[in-house]
């Protein structure tokens, strides 16, 4: 991609998805996309949006795939997401969708 050229939406959300168990910090994400980490800022914020609310979408996208159609741990999980634990993944997807990960899974396996 060359520099100074704004990405897509959908271009922040891949490279995010890529990133995430590396953590998709903003400055790792726009040098990903080959622009600065304030364009990107400035670009999202135009669209209405922000990196850390990508980053989080992408995370609950990312964890209710993983624990609907894979037998993954929780643990194994939270690492793939980035985060720092289990109990800091369990506390936000709780935070998020009202329900703990494994009764999620539960629910959707039925």
């Amino acid at each position: 991609m060359k520099l100074g050229h704004i990405p897509s939406e959908h271009a922040v959300r891949e490279a995010v998805a890529a990133s995430l168990q590396s953590g998709a910090s903003l400055r790792h994400i726009a040098s990903r996309l080959g622009v600065s980490a304030r364009s990107l800022q400035r670009h999202l914020a135009a669209q209405a949006t922000s990196h850390s609310e990508i980053v989080a979408e992408v995370r609950l996208a990312t964890a209710c795939r993983l624990l609907t159609e894979t037998n993954e741990t929780i643990s194994r999980i939270a690492l793939l997401l980035g985060y720092t634990g289990p109990t800091s993944f369990s506390r936000s997807f709780r935070r998020l969708m009202k329900t703990q990960p494994a009764r999620y899974r539960r629910q959707q396996r039925k």
